[in-house]
């Protein structure tokens, strides 16, 4: 060998050197959590107790929101009397807008590195809302608007986004079948804080000391979650939040699914919150009327966790499709509403149906993602106007148009036929299945570190 290549090579392999010893320096500085391995393990001890811990933050944030139907119920009835539905609503409409809105903040900052911080501070001030919603007295309306409407919602979606998010860390293959069954746990919330509520608002405890027993509930899951999660590696931001704002205005198909789901979840919340309500005010025996959220939410929670099976087989926009118009479908037969069968019946077929719609949600968003380093970022642009239980803005305006609607005569047809109506405008805005063929396949997409990417 020539002393020419000798030198030649030497060269070059200190080049190499330098690049790496970059890399690494811009890695270490950038994304300080960088993933340890070559790809998402799709398993493992480490793996699955996120998926847990994840599970638990949906049971107790999204599950107790929509619970709200039992407070609605409690409120309009006896604690807040004076005020009309319409009003009262507008407690309960005003966490999810929160919950989404801050996916603004909470996104960006999750692909900063911030994920423990978040699910920290996001958890005491659920908590704390909790505990300081007990104090509240009868009548005093804009205090628990602003403990449990936005104390409360402001906790929730510091943990929101963030604790879908960080699935991808963790799961590939099976990433649409995981995040399926971590927001199975809504639903099962939903089930759980409606019974323990009513038993205990309802029951010889009384508000103050139930709304405690269940904040010290709560709050003890949430000590679990946080306990449980662990970040595997986190995506490099490689653009700013408003490039991927930009770039998200100029897609048409984000752009469809955006204003399709904003439309479909103005009508969603209309069973959600006054179904019970609804059942009282048909003088069904009010011991079953109880149990009709947990009803619709049993069917909600067999709806998520089948979800990801199903679409396996039929694709993840069509089992959205057909979801969407079932439920539109149920909401116009809330108007038959009359005894406990059809309390039974709707419960079950659109607890069903909005559980398959809920869980295809952020799986869909992933789908039509060609970067995953940008999933933080557009999480919090999707989540400000549409996805799962509720959107920020379709969420704002469903409860308190609902309860204007219904007014303090309960004229029930009106909310449901706007309602239903309203939902299935959503399938206008839906894109074709062979869109999906336009979509950058895996093995095309921006690599990123959480996907394996050094």
């Amino acid at each position: 060998m020539s002393m020419k290549s000798t030198i030649h090579n030497m060269f070059t392999t200190n080049e190499k050197l330098d690049d790496q010893k970059d890399l690494g320096h811009m890695q270490s500085s950038n994304s300080p959590t960088a993933c340890s391995g070559s790809d998402p393990p799709d398993g493992g001890f480490q793996a699955w107790a996120t998926a847990f811990g994840c599970f638990l933050m949906q049971f107790c944030g999204s599950g107790y929101i929509l619970s709200f139907g039992v407070y609605q119920d409690y409120y309009t009835r006896i604690y807040l009397a004076d005020h009309p539905p319409s009003a009262i609503s507008w407690i309960g409409a005003l966490p999810p807008f929160l919950v989404d809105g801050v996916a603004l903040i909470s996104g960006p900052l999750y692909d900063r590195g911030w994920f423990y911080r978040l699910m920290i501070v996001g958890s005491l001030l659920q908590s704390l809302a909790l505990f300081a919603l007990s104090f509240t007295k009868p009548g005093q309306f804009y205090l628990a608007f602003m403990i449990q409407g936005v104390l409360s919602g402001f906790g929730m979606g510091l943990t929101y986004a963030p604790s879908m998010a960080v699935i991808s860390q963790h799961f590939s293959k099976r990433r649409t079948l995981v995040m399926a069954l971590v927001t199975s746990g809504t639903p099962l919330g939903a089930m759980i804080h409606p019974i323990m509520l009513n038993h205990l608002l309802n029951g010889t405890v009384g508000f103050a000391r139930g709304v405690r027993a269940s904040a010290g509930f709560v709050s003890a899951l949430l000590l679990i979650a946080c306990l449980s999660m662990r970040t595997r590696g986190l995506p490099a931001p490689t653009v700013g939040y408003s490039a991927v704002a930009r770039k998200c205005s100029r897609e048409v198909l984000f752009i469809l699914m955006t204003v399709g789901s904003t439309l479909f979840v103005i009508g969603v919340f209309f069973p959600v919150f006054y179904l019970q309500l609804d059942s009282v005010k048909h003088d069904i025996d009010i011991n079953f009327s109880f149990y009709s959220l947990v009803i619709m939410n049993a069917a909600c929670f067999i709806g998520r966790c089948t979800a990801g099976i199903i679409a396996a087989y039929t694709g993840v926009l069509n089992l959205t499709i057909a979801s969407t118009i079932a439920c539109s479908a149920l909401i116009i037969s809330m108007i038959a509403l009359s005894d406990i069968a059809s309390v039974v019946v709707l419960g079950l077929a659109y607890g069903y149906f909005s559980g398959v719609y809920i869980a295809l949600m952020v799986p869909l968003v992933t789908v039509f993602m060609p970067d995953l380093s940008e999933l933080g970022v557009r999480m919090g642009i999707f989540l400000t106007f549409v996805v799962r239980e509720w959107s920020a803005f379709g969420g704002l305006l469903s409860g308190p148009i609902s309860g204007a609607l219904l007014s303090s005569q309960y004229r029930w047809w009106i909310p449901s036929l706007f309602s239903g109506v309203i939902h299935l405008s959503h399938r206008m805005f839906d894109v074709r299945g062979d869109a999906l063929d336009d979509i950058p396949p895996k093995s095309k997409r921006k690599p990123c570190i959480a996907d394996g990417a050094t």
